[in-house]
């Protein structure tokens, strides 16, 4: 008898540890193909489970900072889509590494990124929800996420992680995303607040659908004329994308907007025009074409520690969740937060600050939209709408909104488009450096 609970509390121990390595596993990556000798930075991959029996698992490639990371900021990077891989943000826009597609595109080549945020912030590039990358799920259950799925799966992923990485829970924490995860950002935060007001364990030192200004856009960008902005103003009556079908004059004049812009990238309204109906067009970008073959490649796949045999074929953007306007939920992804606003307006009587980069020819979400909604905040303004400068020259504009412990830097990034830290690499890692820096104003 005296023997039996010594046997209890083992197999009890037992099974907490099993279950700890479930929620967790990781890796050091000291070496990645493409890249000549070895890496000149801490990169951990590894996957956390995610709900009660975490049959959820979320890749994710974490890189401490190159300066100081200890004391430098912790920014908890969710990629757009949704359903986009994290290797978008880690090899082609803010990570430690680039593709070398000018010079050796047959060998892969991967080289250091001289505007990788990792100079000045500690940065974690995540998978998710389940689909996205490598990250997968054990059940049919958990292929299925939504808009709010993914704020429940991004703040629990956030705790456990910094559970396991406790040296990093006094460093500020920041929640950044792109793109269309955008809308579900400001909802992560929100929740990461609540739970520190409720006492949650860890506390978090947290910091901090818009198609419709499209014609705005474009009338000021000179895509369309002003009697057709007009045209548009005084018959739709502000409804520019869900229009009244028996409203004839409204579809008159939108019928005229869509013909002059129909052919314009999005993305970037300077960038060539691709029609990805034309089968005999080839509209991939070479970015996508060398990454797929690198990410699916079993040795990279090996060296990264990623679990053989859970996703398939990897995909840098999956389809069945990425959302494009006027798309409705799929089987696997619901579009359930339709807008973000009511959760800034919340965030504004909070300490924190806020940093909101937009592109002035990205057409996709279009900078004036970006203005309307922070305008219909009601916050004041700081410090007044002027340029920043990068290498003597504009590199964009800043206006600065305050309000008790609560601030917002809206910046333009010229000449950008869509994914900012792409095209301009060197302005956005201006923008950054300044409003991390520790003496921060908008007199840059």
């Amino acid at each position: 008898m005296k023997s039996r609970p010594r046997t209890m509390k083992f197999s009890f121990l037992f099974i907490l540890t099993l279950q700890f390595h479930l929620m967790h596993s990781k890796s050091i990556i000291t070496r990645l193909p493409g890249y000549h000798g070895d890496l000149p930075f801490k990169l951990e991959t590894g996957y956390i489970g995610i709900g009660k029996n975490q049959d959820v698992q979320l890749f994710y490639y974490f890189v401490e900072s190159t300066r100081n990371p200890e004391e430098d900021p912790l920014i908890f990077y969710v990629p757009g889509g949704p359903g986009a891989s994290a290797l978008i943000t880690f090899l082609y826009e803010i990570g430690p590494l680039n593709f070398d597609l000018d010079n050796n595109q047959d060998n892969m080549t991967l080289i250091l990124n001289p505007n990788s945020w990792l100079q000045m912030a500690n940065i974690i590039f995540v998978d998710m929800p389940a689909g996205s990358g490598y990250s997968y799920s054990n059940t049919e259950d958990g292929w299925i996420s939504s808009d709010s799925i993914v704020v429940t799966q991004a703040n629990e992923f956030i705790k456990k992680f910094l559970i396991d990485h406790t040296k990093f829970l006094k460093n500020p924490l920041y929640i950044a995303g792109i793109s269309y995860i955008g809308i579900a950002v400001p909802k992560i935060i929100l929740e990461i607040y609540e739970g520190n007001e409720r006492g949650d364990q860890p506390a978090l030192n947290i910091q901090f659908n818009d198609f419709n200004s499209r014609l705005e856009y474009a009338y000021r960008m000179a895509l369309i004329s002003e009697d057709i902005h007009k045209s548009a103003i005084e018959n739709c009556h502000g409804n520019y994308v869900k229009v009244d079908t028996l409203n004839a004059l409204c579809a008159n004049s939108l019928h005229r907007y869509k013909q002059c812009t129909h052919h314009i990238n999005l993305d970037n309204i300077l960038e060539p025009f691709c029609d990805e109906n034309d089968s005999t067009s080839d509209c991939e970008d070479t970015f996508n074409k060398v990454v797929e073959i690198w990410a699916n490649n079993e040795v990279v796949q090996q060296a990264l520690d990623v679990r053989q045999g859970k996703i398939g074929k990897w995909e840098l953007l999956n389809d069945t969740m990425h959302y494009n306007q006027g798309k409705n939920d799929t089987v696997c992804y619901a579009y359930d937060i339709f807008s973000s606003f009511s959760y800034h307006k919340q965030l504004s009587s909070k300490n924190c600050r806020a940093l909101i980069l937009s592109g002035d020819h990205d057409m996709t979400f279009p900078y004036v939209g970006v203005e309307q909604w922070i305008t219909s905040l009601n916050i004041g303004i700081e410090i007044p709408w002027k340029p920043f400068y990068v290498d003597g020259q504009v590199g964009g504009y800043q206006v600065k909104y305050a309000q008790n412990d609560y601030s917002m830097t809206f910046t333009t990034v010229k000449g950008a488009g869509h994914l900012v830290p792409h095209y301009k690499p060197k302005e956005t890692m201006a923008v950054i450096k300044t409003w991390f820096s520790p003496t921060y104003s908008s007199d840059c």
